[in-house]
């Protein structure tokens, strides 16, 4: 798509400036030139879908496109004016030219790449800019010749600020860059200069490529660089420290210290406190920063036992599919099964085929017994009907007609997260044109997998089954299908308005008294509203509850520093036990790792001390997995912006972790009772 693009493509630029607007720009002049720069002139033509998403993308030579967010923010921290003559350190696509060309008189751009250099000047021209100007060169050298400058931006990370570059800057002018000593300390710093000298500002945590030039990083094994000056070496990624990564992190630190409620052992913590400040919700979502880690299990399985036998909660509802969780369901209840079908066969089979969910569904099982049928507790799959049968069915019809294509397919099923930043993830995951061809052929054959489950749907002797999803189901099933055969960004909101809509088909099917827990991720389970999913359009199960239910809805999440995880490399991969690395410096996983607390509960609701939510209001770097791990790029992979308080109403700690025991071990031989002959297998 090129210069103007289409009317989709103009709706979706609106859209994102509408979100910068909610994450906190304000500026109309910034806003007004976001919505004004195409950005799918600056990809490459099969980038095009992804130009709006707010994320970095991949670009010629191995580069990226800086995130719509990072543009607008660096745009705003350098107060760019319209008599301005501005520079610009790393041209990149062109794109963050384009849009400080409606804010400036004059810009000039320095690229080290040449071909990027000659493809930004063609882009630029194609879209009638002439107040740019692009080089070829080292940036760390500045320009000199058109010194000063009132604003310089930097748009790679260096050791610190370039001498060349501080030279360079106007009286009044500011310089917006950048720095730190290893990647896992990057700090965007703002320095303005003024009678007084040279005043520098922290505007927070940022993750930049390395600025390669004279004043900065070495470039990469085999690019000669023009010096006579010794450079650095770019450092590797160096575990974080244990102490907080910044003077702002030690209060929060020793917030938390003054306020946590230890807790040694997920299945004998005393959750009293927690349990008396749940008072009469509705419902209770209880989280996890991973779906492979044995702890956050254990931990949510105790806490509903209690729920159960002291509260009347009689409703677990599961981020799980209906069919597969339903033969559970009728086990636990004592209830005939007449299916002999496996459930939670697929992948990711370890996420509920593990000793974790067996151990608490046998103890359902045998409190249930003798109970009457209405006061019995049961297991309900909230998940979108058949959803992991049906990506398996998409795989498998991929891999015949095009290995190629099914690659594809893994990326969008398993990375394309709302929390993904890596922009490598986006490249792997372009709707090739083949892809689309399949579509059809694709949509044809899940219609017909449905048509065969619905037998079984109908042979259910549950009314509520019946009623709530036949029908639904085979209405939206053509809308569903191709927004899952797309993957990514597109599902998200399908999949959680769906399971919140369930959860609240339940709670009218059982009564006006019925009361539920929710186990899900940290992602589904946190108010969207308070991370920058919601920031990117993003809804939670966890920001329906609340506006459905306002205090009657009790968000909990849960998180880890380090240990081991289960997780795949790939939608579909093999089961492995994953390193989970150190918490990235300055996250809220870092800070509570600095406490030096093994295990804690904290309360965000009603805290202890109204100092806590001072210290921990502002957001922070929060880690997520879901069954897909990569820690070669986790940063980009698995954080994302959040504000843990409003995010959720308390937070469960372990230091520690290791991963889930799964039943069914990667070698294929199966343990334990769950599933197994005599259970409901």
């Amino acid at each position: 798509m090129r210069p103007g693009g289409s009317a989709g493509a103009e709706a979706a630029r609106h859209h994102l400036v509408e979100l910068l607007a909610r994450r906190g720009i304000r500026d109309r002049a910034v806003l007004r030139a976001m919505d004004e720069v195409p950005r799918e002139a600056f990809l490459p033509p099969e980038l095009a879908e992804f130009a709006y998403e707010d994320t970095p993308l991949p670009i010629e030579e191995g580069q990226t496109i800086s995130q719509p967010y990072i543009v607008a923010l660096m745009a705003l921290a350098a107060s760019v004016g319209p008599t301005d003559k501005v520079l610009e350190i790393g041209t990149g696509s062109g794109y963050a030219a384009a849009v400080l060309s409606r804010l400036a008189g004059q810009v000039y751009t320095i690229e080290r790449h040449g071909a990027l250099t000659e493809l930004a000047r063609q882009r630029l021209s194609e879209l009638g800019i002439t107040n740019v100007h692009v080089r070829h060169g080292d940036g760390t050298r500045g320009w000199p010749e058109e010194a000063p400058f009132d604003a310089i931006l930097v748009t790679a990370a260096g050791p610190d600020v370039p001498r060349a570059l501080r030279d360079q800057l106007a009286h009044f002018g500011r310089l917006v860059i950048p720095v730190g000593e290893a990647p896992r300390t990057q700090r965007l710093v703002r320095w303005i200069r003024s009678d007084g000298g040279i005043r520098e500002e922290d505007l927070g945590a940022v993750r930049f490529v390395p600025l390669i030039g004279e004043e900065g990083w070495a470039p990469p094994p085999g690019v000669p660089i023009v010096t006579g000056v010794p450079i650095r070496e770019v450092p590797a990624a160096a575990p974080p420290p244990i102490l907080p990564s910044r003077a702002s992190d030690v209060g929060a630190v020793t917030a938390l210290r003054e306020t946590v409620v230890p807790v040694e052992n997920p299945e004998r913590a005393d959750l009293g406190s927690l349990v008396e400040r749940i008072g009469d919700a509705r419902v209770v979502l209880v989280g996890e920063s991973t779906h492979g880690t044995s702890e956050f299990y254990r931990m949510r399985a105790h806490l509903t036992r209690l729920l159960i036998e002291e509260h009347g909660f009689r409703i677990v509802g599961i981020e799980g599919d209906w069919p597969d969780v339903a033969r559970v369901h009728r086990w636990v209840r004592h209830e005939e099964d007449r299916d002999g079908w496996t459930p939670f066969a697929r992948f990711p089979r370890w996420m509920w085929r593990n000793q974790e969910t067996e151990s608490f569904v046998s103890w359902l099982r045998r409190w249930n017994e003798g109970r009457a049928t209405e006061d019995r507790g049961g297991v309900y799959g909230l998940d979108l009907y058949g959803m992991h049968r049906s990506m398996e069915a998409v795989l498998g019809y991929l891999e015949r007609v095009d290995p190629a294509t099914a690659h594809v397919a893994r990326e969008r099923y398993g990375c394309l997260t709302p929390w993904q930043q890596d922009p490598a993830t986006y490249g792997r995951a372009v709707l090739t044109r083949r892809y689309r061809l399949c579509e059809e052929d694709v949509v044809s054959m899940l219609r017909e997998l449905l048509a065969n489950r619905v037998d079984y749907m109908t042979r259910d002797g549950d009314r509520f089954l019946d009623a709530l999803h036949n029908a639904r189901l085979i209405a939206d099933a053509e809308a569903y299908y191709r927004v899952m055969y797309e993957g990514g960004h597109a599902s998200w909101n399908l999949r959680d308005r769906h399971m919140f809509e369930t959860l609240i088909s339940l709670l009218d099917w059982h009564g006006e008294d019925a009361r539920a827990v929710v186990w899900a991720h940290n992602s589904h389970v946190g108010d969207a509203a308070a991370t920058e999913m919601g920031g990117q359009g993003q809804t939670t199960i966890g920001e329906l509850a609340r506006g459905h239910f306002a205090e009657r809805a009790f968000l909990i999440g849960q998180g880890t520093d380090r240990g081991v995880v289960a997780a795949a490399r790939h939608w579909g991969g093999r089961l492995e036990f994953r390193t989970l690395r150190p918490s990235w410096p300055g996250s809220y996983e870092a800070i509570c790792h600095a406490t030096d607390v093994a295990g804690f509960l904290v309360h965000l609701r009603e805290p202890e001390h109204d100092r806590l939510l001072d210290e921990l209001v502002p957001p922070r770097l929060e880690r997520a997995v879901g069954v897909v791990y990569r820690p070669e790029t986790e940063l980009q992979s698995h954080y994302f912006q959040a504000s843990l308080p409003h995010q959720v109403d308390a937070w469960i700690w372990f230091d520690e972790t290791r991963a889930v025991t799964p039943l069914t071990h990667p070698s294929g031989d199966v343990r334990g009772a769950f599933f197994a002959k005599g259970g409901i297998e």
